[in-house]
Formats: structure tokens, sequence, C-alpha cells
């Protein structure tokens, strides 16, 4: 029973993160020069440098949603099979 309750925690888990990862990718490819222009005036970084730390922080946040909620799940399915 709880077993069950905690796979469906991590599957719900998982795909509100990767809508969040989603909608990061899409403000971050449709909006670039806005999000450039607002993080400019706060922090003196250039273009590659500011797409570098995006593109690194999308690819940190999707490793984390692989290891802490599609691994575990994974885990479950199979604990629930056994």
């Amino acid at each position: 029973m709880i077993i069950e309750k905690a796979f469906v925690f991590l599957g719900w888990c998982t795909v509100v993160n990767l809508v969040v990862l989603l909608i990061w990718f899409l403000a971050f490819s449709r909006a670039h020069e806005m999000l450039y222009r607002i993080h400019g005036q706060w922090f003196k970084v250039s273009r590659e440098t500011f797409d570098a730390i995006h593109y690194a922080g999308m690819a940190f946040y999707k490793v984390c949603i692989i290891l802490f909620n599609l691994v575990p799940m994974i885990a479950l399915r199979i604990a629930l099979q056994a």
C-alpha cells in the first residue's frame, strides 16, 4: 500500500518537474533576448556565459529529475513486481 502510493507520488513529481523543465526551456528559447537584458542589468555576463549557465542548469536539473524521481520510481516498480 505504501509502496504503491510512493510510486504514484514519484510519478507525479516526475511529471511536474518535467513540466518545469519544459517551461524553462521554452522561456529560454522564446524570450532569450528579454531574459538576457534583464539578467544583464543585474550581472555583467556575456551572452556565451549566459547561455552556458542556463544550458548547464537545465542539464543539472534533468539529471536530478532522473536521479531523484525516475530511478526510485523504477526501483519501486521492480519491487512491486517481485
